[in-house]
């Protein structure tokens, strides 16, 4: 007796060539599916991490400058000021109405703002929130929290060379 069709298919599912899936073909769909996105990901990744190191610098320290030379003797008058770059941050160099000179980090400690030697306050001055510093770069009025940082200034053959103060 031969099985009507229908019997057929109900014993073997998938056998009419349709997309029923049993417990097995599941897992290895799943399976094909976790590879070939896998092998696409690392395609791309392939392609596109060569690309990205390209185009991004690498990360080189830079040099900083242990000394520089601010000028000579002749430039700067009593009682007066100048900004002199010391690698990439500024540094003022202030000759005092005693004839001293003295140096020190032009970047403001309240919120990097560059200041500057005003001649009649006879200190030093942070424009942005009127801070004051006194010529000892120490923070004597407005909202400026610490000193400024002190520089060494030495003066060689009628050149005036300012370095970090290595204390």
């Amino acid at each position: 007796m031969a099985e009507s069709s229908e019997q057929f298919h109900q014993k073997n599912p998938g056998a009419n060539g349709s997309k029923e899936l049993t417990g097995k073909g599941k897992g290895r769909r799943k399976l094909l599916n976790i590879l070939l996105g896998g092998g696409v990901s690392a395609l791309f990744a392939y392609i596109f991490y060569p690309i990205w190191r390209y185009l991004t610098p690498p990360e080189i320290p830079e040099a900083t400058p242990s000394s520089v030379l601010a000028g000579t003797v002749d430039e700067l008058q009593l009682n007066s000021g100048k900004i002199v770059k010391f690698g990439r941050k500024p540094v003022i160099l202030i000759r005092t109405p005693a004839g001293e000179y003295r140096a020190f980090s032009a970047i403001c400690t309240h919120l990097d703002c560059i200041v500057q030697y005003r001649p009649d306050y006879k200190h030093i001055w942070c424009a942005c929130h009127n801070g004051h510093y006194d010529l000892n770069g120490i923070n004597i009025a407005g909202p400026p929290p610490r000193p400024l940082m002190p520089y060494k200034v030495n003066i060689k053959d009628q050149k005036i060379f300012i370095s970090k103060n290595l204390v």
